[in-house]
Protein backbone atom coordinates (compact mmCIF):
# COMPACT_ATOMS: atom_id res chain seq x y z
CA UNK A 1 0.00 0.00 0.00
CA UNK A 2 1.49 3.54 -1.23
CA UNK A 3 0.75 6.34 1.58
CA UNK A 4 -1.69 8.39 -0.72
CA UNK A 5 -3.48 4.88 -0.15
CA UNK A 6 -2.89 4.64 3.55
CA UNK A 7 -3.54 7.71 4.39
CA UNK A 8 -7.09 7.49 2.89
CA UNK A 9 -7.55 4.66 4.41
CA UNK A 10 -6.37 6.47 7.77
CA UNK A 11 -8.86 9.29 7.05
CA UNK A 12 -11.77 6.73 6.20
CA UNK A 13 -11.07 4.82 9.57
CA UNK A 14 -10.16 8.00 11.55
CA UNK A 15 -13.66 9.57 10.64
CA UNK A 16 -15.93 6.62 10.93
CA UNK A 17 -14.31 6.63 14.76
CA UNK A 18 -15.04 10.39 15.05
CA UNK A 19 -18.17 10.02 13.80
CA UNK A 20 -19.37 7.04 16.14
CA UNK A 21 -18.05 9.02 19.25
CA UNK A 22 -19.67 12.42 17.84
CA UNK A 23 -22.73 10.52 18.18
CA UNK A 24 -21.98 9.71 21.43
CA UNK A 25 -22.41 13.08 22.74
CA UNK A 26 -25.69 13.40 21.51
CA UNK A 27 -26.48 10.81 24.03
CA UNK A 28 -27.21 13.36 26.77
CA UNK A 29 -29.58 11.94 28.91
CA UNK A 30 -28.09 9.95 31.63
CA UNK A 31 -29.84 7.01 33.21
CA UNK A 32 -29.51 6.13 36.68
CA UNK A 33 -27.37 3.20 36.65
CA UNK A 34 -29.66 1.33 38.79
CA UNK A 35 -32.07 1.31 36.09
CA UNK A 36 -29.81 -0.85 34.08
CA UNK A 37 -30.17 -4.06 36.21
CA UNK A 38 -32.66 -7.09 34.90
CA UNK A 39 -34.72 -6.89 38.18
CA UNK A 40 -35.78 -2.72 37.25
CA UNK A 41 -36.40 -3.89 33.51
CA UNK A 42 -38.69 -7.15 34.85
CA UNK A 43 -40.02 -4.19 36.94
CA UNK A 44 -40.87 -1.94 34.15
CA UNK A 45 -41.90 -4.75 32.07
CA UNK A 46 -44.69 -5.43 35.02
CA UNK A 47 -45.84 -2.01 34.79
CA UNK A 48 -46.71 -2.89 30.98
CA UNK A 49 -48.44 -5.82 31.58
CA UNK A 50 -52.30 -4.43 31.86
CA UNK A 51 -51.53 -1.79 29.40
CA UNK A 52 -53.11 -0.87 26.08
CA UNK A 53 -49.26 -0.38 24.17
CA UNK A 54 -49.24 1.09 21.09
CA UNK A 55 -45.92 0.76 18.45
CA UNK A 56 -44.62 3.64 16.92
CA UNK A 57 -42.58 2.15 14.78
CA UNK A 58 -42.13 -0.09 12.42
CA UNK A 59 -42.45 -3.18 14.46
CA UNK A 60 -45.49 -4.48 16.66
CA UNK A 61 -45.64 -4.75 20.09
CA UNK A 62 -45.19 -8.51 19.93
CA UNK A 63 -41.86 -8.26 17.45
CA UNK A 64 -40.17 -6.09 19.81
CA UNK A 65 -40.80 -8.23 22.84
CA UNK A 66 -40.21 -11.45 21.00
CA UNK A 67 -36.84 -9.71 19.33
CA UNK A 68 -35.49 -8.42 22.75
CA UNK A 69 -35.80 -12.47 24.21
CA UNK A 70 -34.07 -13.59 21.28
CA UNK A 71 -30.90 -11.19 22.29
CA UNK A 72 -30.68 -12.43 25.77
CA UNK A 73 -31.35 -16.22 24.50
CA UNK A 74 -28.71 -15.81 22.10
CA UNK A 75 -26.35 -14.61 24.96
CA UNK A 76 -26.52 -17.66 26.51
CA UNK A 77 -26.13 -19.83 23.46
CA UNK A 78 -24.89 -18.23 20.09
CA UNK A 79 -25.85 -15.75 17.78
CA UNK A 80 -26.32 -16.61 14.42
CA UNK A 81 -23.90 -14.31 12.32
CA UNK A 82 -21.54 -12.29 13.87
CA UNK A 83 -19.60 -8.87 12.68
CA UNK A 84 -15.48 -9.35 11.82
CA UNK A 85 -13.15 -9.71 14.26
CA UNK A 86 -11.60 -6.37 13.23
CA UNK A 87 -15.22 -4.90 13.57
CA UNK A 88 -15.67 -6.14 17.63
CA UNK A 89 -11.99 -5.01 18.41
CA UNK A 90 -12.71 -1.46 16.98
CA UNK A 91 -16.26 -0.26 16.15
CA UNK A 92 -17.81 -2.76 18.11
CA UNK A 93 -16.16 -2.20 21.32
CA UNK A 94 -16.19 1.93 21.53
CA UNK A 95 -19.74 1.18 20.37
CA UNK A 96 -20.72 -0.54 23.56
CA UNK A 97 -18.04 1.68 25.99
CA UNK A 98 -20.00 4.80 24.93
CA UNK A 99 -23.31 3.50 25.82
CA UNK A 100 -22.11 1.79 28.77
CA UNK A 101 -20.67 5.14 29.81
CA UNK A 102 -24.10 6.78 29.40
CA UNK A 103 -26.23 4.31 30.55
CA UNK A 104 -28.25 4.69 26.78
CA UNK A 105 -28.52 2.65 23.59
CA UNK A 106 -29.32 3.49 20.17
CA UNK A 107 -29.23 1.45 17.61
CA UNK A 108 -31.60 0.73 14.38
CA UNK A 109 -34.92 -0.67 15.91
CA UNK A 110 -36.14 -2.23 12.83
CA UNK A 111 -32.99 -4.17 12.13
CA UNK A 112 -33.30 -7.82 13.21
CA UNK A 113 -30.50 -9.34 14.92
CA UNK A 114 -27.75 -10.76 12.01
CA UNK A 115 -29.19 -14.15 10.81
CA UNK A 116 -31.80 -14.68 12.88
CA UNK A 117 -35.09 -16.01 11.88
CA UNK A 118 -37.76 -13.72 10.80
CA UNK A 119 -40.05 -13.10 13.81
CA UNK A 120 -44.26 -12.80 12.80
CA UNK A 121 -45.98 -10.05 13.36
CA UNK A 122 -49.49 -9.17 15.36
CA UNK A 123 -49.67 -12.77 17.48
CA UNK A 124 -50.45 -12.84 20.78
CA UNK A 125 -48.57 -9.57 22.96
CA UNK A 126 -48.70 -11.12 26.47
CA UNK A 127 -47.27 -14.10 25.41
CA UNK A 128 -44.50 -12.25 23.96
CA UNK A 129 -43.88 -10.21 26.81
CA UNK A 130 -43.88 -13.19 29.09
CA UNK A 131 -41.60 -15.04 26.93
CA UNK A 132 -39.44 -11.61 27.69
CA UNK A 133 -39.38 -11.70 30.89
CA UNK A 134 -38.42 -15.32 31.19
CA UNK A 135 -35.93 -14.72 29.04
CA UNK A 136 -34.56 -12.06 31.33
CA UNK A 137 -34.81 -14.35 34.32
CA UNK A 138 -33.58 -17.46 33.04
CA UNK A 139 -30.30 -14.86 32.13
CA UNK A 140 -29.97 -13.57 35.83
CA UNK A 141 -29.74 -17.29 36.76
CA UNK A 142 -27.33 -18.45 34.05
CA UNK A 143 -24.04 -19.93 35.90
CA UNK A 144 -22.62 -20.89 32.02
CA UNK A 145 -20.03 -19.44 29.65
CA UNK A 146 -21.78 -16.61 27.63
CA UNK A 147 -21.53 -16.34 23.84
CA UNK A 148 -19.92 -13.21 22.38
CA UNK A 149 -22.07 -10.48 21.06
CA UNK A 150 -22.25 -10.37 17.58
CA UNK A 151 -21.12 -6.76 17.54
CA UNK A 152 -19.52 -5.98 20.61
CA UNK A 153 -17.97 -9.64 21.60
CA UNK A 154 -16.82 -10.81 24.58
CA UNK A 155 -18.87 -9.43 27.39
CA UNK A 156 -19.09 -9.98 31.27
CA UNK A 157 -22.11 -10.85 32.79
CA UNK A 158 -22.58 -7.89 33.91
CA UNK A 159 -21.78 -6.17 30.65
CA UNK A 160 -24.28 -8.62 29.05
CA UNK A 161 -27.32 -7.08 32.16
CA UNK A 162 -26.44 -3.51 31.06
CA UNK A 163 -26.73 -4.37 27.25
CA UNK A 164 -29.73 -5.84 27.19
CA UNK A 165 -31.59 -3.66 29.88
CA UNK A 166 -30.17 -0.81 27.14
CA UNK A 167 -31.17 -2.68 24.17
CA UNK A 168 -35.46 -3.21 25.59
CA UNK A 169 -35.18 0.85 26.93
CA UNK A 170 -34.16 1.81 23.61
CA UNK A 171 -36.91 -0.23 22.34
CA UNK A 172 -38.93 0.73 24.61
CA UNK A 173 -38.67 4.50 22.60
CA UNK A 174 -41.73 3.37 20.04
CA UNK A 175 -44.35 1.80 22.70
CA UNK A 176 -46.76 4.42 24.26
CA UNK A 177 -48.83 2.62 26.57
Amino acid sequence: MNRRQFFKSSLVIGGSLVGVGAGAILLTEDVNRLDLKISTALKRLELLANKNLVPTGEWDIYKIFMHCAQSVEYSMSKFPEHKSYFFKKTAGTLAFSIFESKGKMIHGLSEPIPGSPLIKSSLDTKAALNHLKKSLIDFENYQGKLAPHFAYGELTKNEYEIAHVMHLYNHFEEIQS
